[in-house]
């Protein structure tokens, strides 16, 4: 880490207070309500201690070749999807290694050899694995057996599925939906026939 002495520290990454953008925060600026796209003024609303930082797009780009590097190493397949975001497929590697012992293993080198706070959730697919991601944060890992998806995911927010944003959340939130176990025992014809007429009712 380029400055230890800002972990554990309320820290949000962007621009000018007065026109700039959160690209980033921490953990502790997070539960203030800080998020990345707020206006840098209203962060500054919300912690008013938080410790301003100006992006290194540089120094990011070189940790997370880096990354890459190990991945690319000790992985059969995997796939980038952003400069801090990969999904990998360990399909098969359990008769030869096993598939959370190779993940653990490939994340403690990274953390080992970077610094960096590694999480990770391994699952039978992508969007539970990045579900799984989100409750690993910050530093932690998951594994979600398979056949235990739906048990896993039936006590989380809604918020958490991948793609459900504010505007999405609060349309879910007037059919009365909050947790994804209340999803998974609507039929999916009535969900669609719901979002239709209130999207119509509000235009």
């Amino acid at each position: 880490m380029a400055n230890p002495r800002l972990i554990g520290q309320t820290v949000v990454v962007g621009g000018s207070v007065n026109r700039g953008v959160v690209a980033s925060c921490s953990y502790e600026a997070r539960k203030f309500g800080v998020h990345s796209a707020m206006p840098m003024c209203m962060s500054k609303q919300l912690c008013t201690q938080a410790i301003q930082v100006r992006g290194d797009m540089e120094n990011y780009s070189k940790y997370s070749d880096m990354v890459t590097e190990n991945i690319n190493e000790h992985v059969p397949l995997y796939k980038k999807t952003s400069i801090d975001e990969f999904y990998i497929d360990l399909t098969g590697m359990d008769r030869f290694f096993g598939c959370n012992k190779l993940a653990t293993e490939v994340r403690h080198k990274i953390t080992k050899e970077t610094g960096l706070p590694i999480s990770f959730a391994l699952s039978a697919n992508k969007t539970v694995s990045k579900v799984g991601t989100g409750e690993a944060k910050p530093n932690g890992q998951k594994q979600i057996e398979f056949g235990t998806e739906k048990n896993f995911l039936a006590p989380l927010s809604v918020k958490k599925i991948p793609m459900v944003g504010e505007k999405t959340y609060q349309l879910l939130r007037s059919m009365g939906v909050q947790h994804i176990h209340t999803l998974q025992h609507m039929p999916v014809n009535w969900i669609s026939k719901t979002s239709a007429r209130t999207n119509k009712s509000r235009q």
